[in-house]
């Protein structure tokens, strides 16, 4: 976990647009110790929500008065937005100043914003792979970003200093820092987030199809469908950018996800069990190797799953047991519950060594325990 410090000599940063990752962001830099964290939003009751749960501490107006004298300018508004804000407080902003987005999209917006911010600020691309089907300020989680991957894209005009300065700001909020080209992470990202969410808003709208004529189709949704279309409540203006600034990468990978599509479509027509297993076991063995419950692109958790007696104290007192060990707890789920019975948590850690050593001093304390195989 990071320390209690924001990235070096960074103390004043100003954020536009009070969203999830927004108001996200804003909590993580107060509770590492940012001294001001300014904060617009173009809905003046997103400001006052931002203000009252400690993500800003400076409320401004506009974006003009939210950016200056900021050391640190991030712009978390939809791909459609950036380049007419960033227009905006072009004339405000400190030359020095280091200027930033959390766009889904890296390419185009890249290219616009280094042309928009030449010589007036030091733009440096951003995308936190973090996020949840909720949006807006009430979802904004302060811990969002720990342990997400947090993706800069960097490229030959980029000023190496503020590069580096966004490097350490992020790490202190606990993010795992990595570089890609704008184009490579355009690609990457619409294969293993913009086609999936494509994917979940189709499968949904089939099913209303469904229900139209079959009223009980939602009601029998079981939790693969679920599963499956979570992510299809995500921001619908967010994500209408996002088909549309991607749309090269995405028509790429459409195409060839619908030959797959058509390939299924005929062993299923011919009746052909044996290429239907044959492509389901491929699928499966795939599968296998996606990382388990990973925030970005980080690798898998190890994992533990422990069942505690419904009791006051007790999820406090085996965290602290294991604290005192030396052992992080990296992320953490109630899976299940039964009042007056007790439940099941899922415990994940770093380390295959820290998960081992969970296990052994959980186990020595008498609490039902086990290794979680990731699947």
């Amino acid at each position: 976990m990071a320390g209690s410090k924001s990235g070096p000599g960074i103390e004043r940063v100003a954020i536009l647009g009070l969203g999830l990752i927004g108001g996200s962001l804003g909590l993580a830099l107060r509770k590492r110790g940012v001294k001001e964290v300014a904060g617009y939003d173009r809905h003046p009751e997103t400001i006052e929500t931002a203000l009252t749960l400690g993500a800003i501490n400076r409320p401004a107006a506009d974006p003009a008065t939210a950016v200056q004298g900021a050391q640190v300018v991030i712009l978390a508004v939809p791909v459609g937005a950036l380049g007419s804000l960033a227009g905006s407080i072009v004339p405000f902003l400190d030359p020095e100043a280091i200027v930033t987005d959390t766009g889904s999209v890296k390419g185009a917006v890249v290219r616009d914003l280094e042309a928009i911010f030449r010589d007036r600020a030091r733009y440096v691309g951003g995308h936190p792979m973090a996020g949840s089907e909720r949006a807006g300020i009430a979802a904004a989680d302060g811990y969002l970003l720990e342990n997400a991957v947090y993706v800069l894209t960097p490229t030959p005009a980029t000023d190496t200093r503020a590069l580096k300065s966004l490097e350490g700001l992020f790490q202190s909020l606990g993010s795992r820092v990595i570089t890609l080209d704008p184009d490579e992470h355009d690609l990457i990202v619409a294969g293993v987030s913009h086609l999936p969410h494509f994917l979940a808003v189709s499968l949904v709208q089939a099913a209303g199809e469904l229900a139209r004529e079959h009223p009980l189709a939602l009601m029998l949704a079981a939790g693969g469908f679920r599963d499956t279309t979570r992510i299809a409540g995500g921001d619908p203006v967010m994500w209408r950018d996002i088909f549309l600034y991607n749309r090269e990468a995405i028509l790429a990978l459409l195409k060839s996800w619908r030959c797959q599509i058509d390939a299924l479509e005929e062993m299923i027509r011919a009746g052909d069990a044996t290429g239907l297993e044959t492509v389901l076991n491929e699928a499966r063995a795939l599968r296998a190797r996606v990382p388990a419950r990973q925030k970005g692109l980080l690798p898998a958790l190890h994992e533990l799953v422990v069942t505690v007696p419904d009791r006051p104290g007790v999820i406090g007192a085996m965290a602290t047991s294991l604290g005192d060990a030396g052992i992080n707890i990296i992320d953490i789920e109630i899976l299940r519950v039964r009042e007056g019975e007790g439940g099941s948590i899922r415990l994940g850690f770093t380390t295959a060594a820290a998960a081992t050593r969970a296990l052994e001093i959980l186990q020595n304390s008498g609490i039902n325990v086990r290794l979680l195989e990731n699947a």
